[in-house]
């Protein structure tokens, strides 16, 4: 059996059997919740390695067991699975952090597809360095715990947070193209997951807006880059 474990948040029971049932085909070890709270719950007190989330739920809906992850330093990655098909719909679920949206109905090898990038981005991701920090003007970011830090205080960064400012950093005063950094913070690049991109790369503006010495500005059409007069130093 595959050690990979995925939750399944949905309230249609019978498309959460049918996903189960495939998953477990795929050899993943795949638990199952009818609704919002009790896969909060879930995800809570068990490590997951994706959640397949539900939008449209009784109790708590899908955007909302997201915000609360996010709230709780939750960071397993998820996909939101929904019939809701609006723009608006999937710039919100990107901007809670989604790694995809899939509308329903959907293929399920495509899903499958989408799950293994995911799982293989982590995998890679485990064997990558990250035990770095980095001088940013007068905060100090630390890759390996999420944090950015200014004199005492601590900002809890999100996991795309932390990893765009990563590489903000390692592109330090040069252009960071947006399609290449989407990319790789996503696995691929569409015209939502730029949105989201865009989000981050605003809310990682007003983090660092303490210090005026630094700015994170736009190259039109290109990217952005990471203006500083600081140097990224590794932890010892």
């Amino acid at each position: 059996m595959n050690e990979k474990r995925i939750l399944v948040v949905e309230d249609d029971l019978n498309l959460g059997f049918l996903l189960v049932d495939f998953l477990e085909a795929e050899n993943f070890r795949v638990k199952l919740c009818k609704d919002g709270v009790s896969g909060l719950q879930e995800i809570q007190k068990q490590s997951y390695d994706l959640c397949l989330l539900d939008v449209m739920m009784p109790k708590l809906d899908g955007f909302a067991v997201a915000k609360t992850m996010k709230k709780k330093d939750i960071s397993t990655p998820f996909i939101f699975l929904t019939a809701k098909s609006m723009k608006e719909d999937k710039l919100n679920g990107y901007s809670v952090g989604a790694e995809d949206y899939i509308t329903k109905p959907f293929d399920e090898e495509e899903l499958l597809c989408k799950i293994n990038v995911i799982l293989r981005r982590q995998n890679k991701d485990q064997f990558e360095c990250t035990n770095e920090e980095f001088a940013i003007g007068n905060f100090v970011f630390k890759h390996n715990r999420h944090e950015l830090i200014l004199n005492d205080k601590v900002y809890r960064l999100t996991e795309k947070e932390n990893d765009i400012l990563k590489l903000l950093c390692l592109r330090e005063n040069q252009v960071l193209k947006r399609e290449e950094a989407v990319a790789k913070i996503y696995g691929r690049h569409d015209y939502f997951l730029g949105r989201s991109f865009d989000v981050y790369i605003s809310r990682l503006r007003k983090l660092l807006k303490s210090d005026p010495s630094i700015e994170i500005k736009n190259v039109f059409k290109v990217g952005f880059i990471l203006n500083t007069k600081s140097a990224a130093v590794e932890a010892s």
